[in-house]
């Protein structure tokens, strides 16, 4: 199994999923990580653009924050998106394979209209 972090400073679990060009990949073998490695994104790349992508080979996201059409999206994709308070990767991937990690529920983004 493949579970990617969003992580744009390379250290802490970031939000803004959508607008997030770097992601630790952790390779899982019966719950434990036997491979980690950073992705970057090509500049104008995000999650939400066309495939083939570099991220349709994982099966979880987790995040610190992503919008419930984003969620929607990766979930048409195949990929369950987890957004979580943990700020490190690691402990993030280690609750979510035991269970315990606390998730939160998607932000809901609402469109004002300007006339």
């Amino acid at each position: 199994m493949k579970i990617a972090v969003t992580s744009q400073n390379s250290t802490t679990v970031t939000d803004h999923a959508g607008q997030c060009r770097k992601f630790w990949i952790f390779e899982t073998e019966y719950a434990a990580v036997v491979e980690k490695h950073l992705v970057e994104l090509p500049l104008r790349q995000r999650l939400k653009d066309a495939l083939p992508h570099p991220l349709d080979d994982v099966n979880v996201l987790i995040t610190g924050g992503m919008a419930s059409a984003l969620r929607y999206h990766l979930k048409q994709r195949g990929i369950q998106a987890v957004s979580t308070l943990e700020s490190d990767p690691e402990r993030a991937v280690a609750a979510w394979l035991n269970g315990t990690l606390d998730e939160m529920p998607p932000l809901n983004h609402i469109v004002q209209s300007s006339h």
